[in-house]
């Protein structure tokens, strides 16, 4: 499905035109002229951004609009603040006339479409390319790392960078550098699209768009890209792909999610992304969106409205992908998150999680056996935990995940540099939940206040009433700046609330609603498997929050595979390929129903929750029944906040209290436990059976700041 078109009215019959308007106009075509600026049994004329259908948040100077209701024979004249613009229309197989209006100033515009004595308009909203748009101050100090990507060198805060275009050829295995895409070399091998075959030739283009460095691949067809002529060698789709991490930010980044993949690229569809959706050179979901949607509009007056635009990559590229379509709808139309999360705040608890039980492991719970650790930590593979200890827990820490292109001189010291950069992931939601001017740091919403950790470990038998209040009185938390601390992390209601409204809290109740989801769990749960922290619970905590929010989540297929590249590449490519007939189907579906329904009726039938077998087959499975060949591999397992209480939609970031109850325990206490639990809860211990302390209902989508 395409994001929605503005709808337009056209001027009522006696509105006021300034002379020069009323001098380029031609006379009046015969018949009678509407109120509504339509003529008598003729389709009413209409002007609508294409580029970025929301008129209002256009960037760069430009825009593809297009025009319809004109007759065939009719002259339509676009005028732009009252001067007649020199884009030319051209008429596509529709009937209706696009063109990429230009000259446009920063703020609001008067678009006028004119043909005979019809008039259109449309106000469109321009932002300078280099944003923001809707995400609200940009960081500063932001460090350029364009010469990374072969662009010039850039300054400090636009990181600016002129255009540039490249060639590659696929030769073999592997692309290879074209100097000159006239002369392509013999061992060059070839792409059939549409039914014709063309060398494989691809145009790389790489520029700076919101102080980000984006690229945009496509198959090259002899001729540079028009939006209003597209190539020969492209399908009319467009991939969007985003690179996984979380961190602070304030630097470009020396990477994007990956645009020169061959599987897309030899289907002739053109792939595009930028540094800025990689979650680790950028935490801010919202940021990614307004990025994509900068680039997109971009790619569009490059090339051309595609039919669909699939969302592609792994982890936190994942994240980006299922929190864009929920919260900013339109960017993507159906996505394929692979080893992913539901969203940056929620995921954080077990990241925080793993680094205090790893540290309680090292001291007070060094005599427990691997399989007690293994327990609380719900993981079925303890190493799992580990991983996040070590890989991804300095992003609480104001200075240990700093990229080296951040200057150790302008980081944060408490002491040295108490105003330095703090790189922090949560630098990147200032503008959603502000900063503590106490301490300077942006607003948290991490808590563990009221936490139990190891409770189904105890109810288990695994371990006893003692290590379960050993831990949950040793247990500690984080300061403002990451460091661990005896006392417990309380999370600011004003960072909840902000997660909340403005969805940083994935709640599944907005635009992922009615938005394809194919979601690909590469495996890596179980011992004899690499483990990390990408474990398969995840994806089913983002099927309980659809099944929460809209009764079902029939939209969501979920896709298992091991860590084997001939099973990865396939489970890749029937992904992809799923996700293609899938969207083409919603594309053709015209007929009455909401477009949940849509999404739901179209679903392929061979589309259905599976898994890949060691022997390469593609096996169905039901993951709730189990009991098959897919349930015997790929068993799922958990993680610390859910063996602590947390139901498997695990969207509670900072549980409301209730006092201790001796009642709900299987063990029996001695006083001396009680009154130590007591004080390890002095306000009680979590209660799930309620909301989130804070919680507030998601605002809504498309939200600025």
């Amino acid at each position: 499905m395409r994001w929605r078109r503005a709808v337009v009215v056209a001027p009522a019959a006696g509105v006021l035109v300034s002379g020069l308007l009323m001098a380029s106009l031609s006379p009046p075509a015969s018949g009678a002229v509407t109120a509504h600026g339509s003529e008598g049994g003729k389709a009413r004329l209409a002007v609508e951004t294409v580029s970025n259908p929301r008129p209002d948040l256009v960037s760069g100077g430009d825009v593809l609009v297009r025009v319809t209701g004109a007759t065939d024979d009719a002259r339509v004249t676009l005028l732009l603040n009252g001067r007649r613009t020199s884009t030319a229309l051209v008429e596509q197989a529709d009937g209706s006339r696009t063109g990429v209006v230009s000259g446009l100033r920063e703020g609001r515009n008067l678009l006028i479409a004119a043909s005979g004595w019809r008039l259109a308009t449309e106000i469109v909203t321009n932002h300078d390319i280099t944003g923001p748009v809707l995400s609200g101050p940009q960081q500063q100090p932001f460090y350029c790392e364009t010469e990374a990507f072969g662009l010039g060198p850039a300054e400090q805060p636009d990181c600016a960078a002129a255009t540039k275009v490249t060639y590659q050829y696929r030769s073999g295995s592997s692309f290879k550098p074209l100097p000159d895409p006239t002369q392509v070399p013999a061992d060059a091998a070839t792409v059939t699209v549409g039914g014709r075959t063309f060398p494989y030739v691809v145009r790389l283009e790489t520029g700076t768009i919101n102080r980000a460095v984006y690229q945009v691949a496509g198959l090259y067809d002899g001729t540079d890209p028009s939006p209003t002529a597209p190539e020969a060698t492209w399908n009319d789709r467009l991939v969007y792909t985003f690179g996984g991490g979380c961190n602070g930010g304030y630097h470009q980044g020396a990477g994007t999610g990956g645009v020169m993949d061959h599987m897309m690229l030899s289907q002739g569809y053109v792939v595009a992304s930028s540094s800025l959706n990689v979650l680790d050179n950028n935490c801010s979901p919202i940021i990614s969106a307004e990025t994509a949607m900068m680039v997109k509009e971009h790619v569009v007056e490059t090339y051309g409205a595609p039919v669909h635009t699939i969302g592609w990559g792994g982890s936190g590229g994942a994240i980006q992908q299922y929190t864009i379509a929920d919260t900013y709808p339109g960017i993507v139309d159906g996505i394929v998150p692979s080893i992913g999360f539901p969203d940056v705040v929620t995921t954080t608890g077990p990241n925080a999680d793993c680094r205090l039980l790893q540290r309680f492991y090292a001291g007070a719970g060094a005599s427990w056996t691997a399989e007690q650790q293994r327990a609380v930590t719900g993981y079925l593979n303890a190493s799992s935990c580990v991983s996040w200890d070590l890989a991804f827990a300095n992003r609480l820490t104001a200075t240990d995940s700093c990229p080296a292109v951040i200057p150790v001189e302008v980081r944060w010291d408490a002491a040295t540099n108490p105003d330095g950069v703090r790189c922090a992931a949560m630098e990147q939601f200032v503008n959603q939940v502000g900063r503590d001017p106490e301490t300077g740091f942006v607003r948290s919403a991490l808590d563990n206040v009221g936490q139990q950790y190891g409770l189904a470990a105890l109810a288990a038998g695994t371990i006893d009433a003692e290590q379960f209040v050993t831990l949950n009185e040793k247990i500690g938390g984080y300061d403002p700046a990451g460091v661990v601390v005896p006392e417990r992390s309380r999370a600011d209601l004003k960072a909840v609330r902000g997660s909340y409204r403005y969805g940083m809290v994935n709640t599944a109740s907005q635009g992922l609603a009615e938005t394809p989801v194919i979601d690909l769990r590469t495996y890596a749960d179980v011992a004899g498997v690499p483990a990390n922290f990408h474990t398969a619970e995840w994806s089913f905590v983002m099927r309980e929050r659809l099944r929460k929010a809209n009764g079902d989540a029939d939209n969501q297929v979920i896709v298992a595979h091991l860590p084997v590249p001939a099973l990865t590449a396939a489970a890749s490519a029937h992904a992809f390929a799923s996700m293609e007939a899938w969207l083409t189907a919603i594309d053709g579906d015209h007929a009455r129903g909401s477009k949940a329904d849509k999404v739901v009726r179209n679903k392929p039938a061979a589309l259905t929750d599976g898994c890949w077998l060691p022997t390469g087959q593609l096996a169905p499975t039901d993951w709730d029944k189990g009991g098959d060949a897919c349930a015997s591999i790929y068993k799922i397992g958990s993680n610390p906040r859910q063996v602590a209480g947390q139901s498997m939609a695990q969207d509670v970031v900072a549980c409301a209290l209730r006092p201790v109850r001796w009642s709900d325990y299987a063990v029996t206490f001695t006083a001396d436990q009680k009154a130590r639990l007591k004080a390890a809860f002095p306000d009680g211990v979590c209660d799930y059976s309620k909301k989130s302390r804070g919680w507030v209902p998601p605002g809504g989508t498309w939200q600025e700041f």
